[in-house]
């Protein structure tokens, strides 16, 4: 949207060790485009080194999840003030793998996301439609009903984005077409509560699909998986929504 830059955030999920940061140092040796902000999600154990890494570079650092509590007897569970107090600035909720290996409903989603705002953190929250859900015609029935209940009132484009992210499409290296996804993100611009908060798209998306997902009208950037893990893949990703 016009008053926010477009984002490509790189979710590195259950990858990456010390080594790895020189990826993200190669990634922020040449500054984004303009009007295109870059962050990266890897796991809790990286936060604080590579927010070290990235200083000064403009890149931002989130995590990936958050508990809903502030602090407490959670064992294994990181808050959204330990995120930030990390370094991070942002933090990805909702994810398809979280609420399919974990459970997590759209409620938890909610209370995550306004910990995380309190923390003073954007939700990154994420909605999707499994491949049943797709061949049922049901997928704007479902993504309204994640929107609906997974982002909390008081959502801006401050505060919030939102990634649309079919489930089917993670990781398999499938994408919809063009039209499909103009047409969920042109739906999900309607029932968002600002309009301007900004609409990732994710699943699979590569540099050779990058500018065509890039160019759909509506798309505000992406959620990146497994092509962010690589400093030269991001970095062609990045540049092609720079060019769209």
């Amino acid at each position: 949207m016009p008053d926010m830059p477009r984002l490509a955030a790189g979710n590195w999920k259950m990858h990456g060790l010390a080594a790895d940061l020189a990826e993200a140092r190669e990634l922020a040796a040449t500054p984004p485009p303009q009007g295109v902000e870059v962050l990266i999600c890897p796991p809790a154990t990286l936060i604080a080194r590579m927010a070290g890494a990235l200083a000064g570079s403009g890149l931002r650092v989130g995590g990936q999840d958050c508990h809903a509590a502030a602090k407490g007897a959670h064992t294994g569970d990181i808050s959204a003030a330990m995120l930030s107090d990390a370094g991070a600035t942002h933090v990805i909720l909702g994810h398809s793998e979280r609420r399919a290996d974990h459970g997590e409903s759209s409620a938890e989603v909610v209370a995550k996301a306004r910990a995380a705002w309190a923390a003073g953190l954007v939700a990154i929250v994420c909605i999707g439609e499994t491949e049943a859900e797709r061949a049922a015609g049901a997928t704007l029935e479902v993504v309204a009903a994640q929107l609906e209940h997974s982002l909390p009132r008081g959502a801006t484009a401050a505060n919030a984005v939102v990634a649309y992210e079919p489930v089917w499409a993670i990781g398999s290296g499938r994408t919809p077409g063009a039209r499909e996804i103009a047409q969920v993100h042109a739906f999900l611009r309607g029932q968002l509560p600002d309009r301007g908060i900004r609409l990732l798209y994710g699943g699979s998306v590569k540099p050779d699909n990058a500018d065509t997902i890039f160019a759909i009208p509506e798309v505000d950037g992406a959620l990146v998986g497994g092509a962010s893990l690589k400093a030269a893949d991001f970095g062609a990703i990045i540049a092609a929504l720079g060019r769209n």
